[in-house]
């Protein structure tokens, strides 16, 4: 009788040459907009989508020279909100990865907006997720940016789905989910009045199975938090919330630690792991064969709130 095939067997059968397509498409969608636009900006906050976009960009505008080594200058800078919540592990590795790369790196800090009043919190331990949204807006007009370029795919969640690839956003920052563009052909319509600009999401056609089979194909360097580590977590409504400072345990609760990572790293006050053996980008591929939840649904608190939370932040603004 033949053994039963394994995991890392069934991931090993994944057919990759789609990643080829994914990858000219998304090449191709950078190239449109620096191309279109005056002041584009590239949204990186250490995220693994964020890592591959930030890949695409290489191959799209710099010369290869060595492996995964690449000569030469974005023609943009690398932008990130940093809440003051975000995890230590990630704002090491975008801080270092911005001075290996040689690249400009704008960080818009949640904390000067809370100086300035924009940003008013209800308590000190309130989830600063859904505040990024005043302080991205800042650092649009502060910079003056039409363009910003995400790493938002599809099926992360609903309102997401809903989205072009070239979204357009008012002179609020607003988006308008009935008033999107047509985009027949892969012709977009780049057009702004003062005061608008752009999102443009080279991946919006990727999976999450393709980020992780491309970050395996391309050996993509990733925060260490994204591979399984042992982690002091609390188990509440269903989730893994981790113990930090900003996230302590409430009445009654237990802490325990566990062997983990994350599948997406946000905010450390709404972002869970997950139980997980995983120590390589192969064996997340292997996982995510079998994962039947998205990775906001399995780690955000925040997206829990409602089904329309999403839309509803997107349409103020949010990434």
């Amino acid at each position: 009788m033949n053994a039963p095939i394994t995991l890392q067997q069934l991931a090993a059968t994944v057919d990759q040459r789609h990643l080829d397509h994914l990858e000219e498409e998304a090449i191709f969608i950078l190239r449109e907009v620096a191309a279109a636009f005056e002041r584009p900006g590239l949204l990186f906050s250490g995220g693994k989508d964020s890592c591959v976009v930030l890949r695409l960009a290489e191959k799209a505008f710099k010369q290869r020279v060595a492996g995964n080594e690449f000569k030469g200058k974005l023609p943009f800078p690398l932008v990130h909100v940093d809440t003051g919540h975000n995890f230590p592990e990630v704002i090491e590795f975008r801080d270092r990865r911005a001075a290996e790369m040689g690249e400009r790196l704008i960080v818009a800090h949640m904390d000067e907006s809370i100086k300035k009043g924009t940003v008013r919190l209800a308590h000190p331990l309130e989830s600063r997720n859904g505040h990024q949204t005043v302080t991205l807006l800042e650092a649009i007009e502060e910079h003056r940016f039409d363009v910003l370029i995400g790493g938002a795919r599809r099926d992360e969640e609903k309102a997401r789905a809903k989205e072009r690839i070239f979204s357009h956003r008012d002179s609020f920052g607003q988006w308008q989910p009935k008033e999107q563009r047509p985009e027949l052909w892969s012709l977009f319509n780049t057009r702004i009045r003062p005061g608008e600009h752009f999102r443009a999401f080279p991946i919006s056609n990727w999976t999450e199975l393709d980020v992780w089979l491309y970050l395996a194909r391309e050996n993509i360097p990733l925060p260490s938090l994204y591979y399984a580590h042992p982690r002091q977590v609390i188990r509440r409504k269903g989730l893994l919330v981790p113990l930090t400072e900003v996230t302590p345990p409430e009445a009654g609760e237990q802490v325990e630690t566990a062997t983990v990572r994350f599948r997406t790293v946000g905010d450390m006050t709404c972002t869970c792991p997950v139980e997980s053996d995983a120590a390589s980008a192969t064996d997340i591929v292997a996982e995510t064969l079998t994962v039947t939840v998205s990775e906001r649904g399995a780690t955000r608190m925040d997206d829990r709130t409602s089904e329309a939370s999403m839309e509803r932040r997107k349409k103020e603004g949010y990434f």
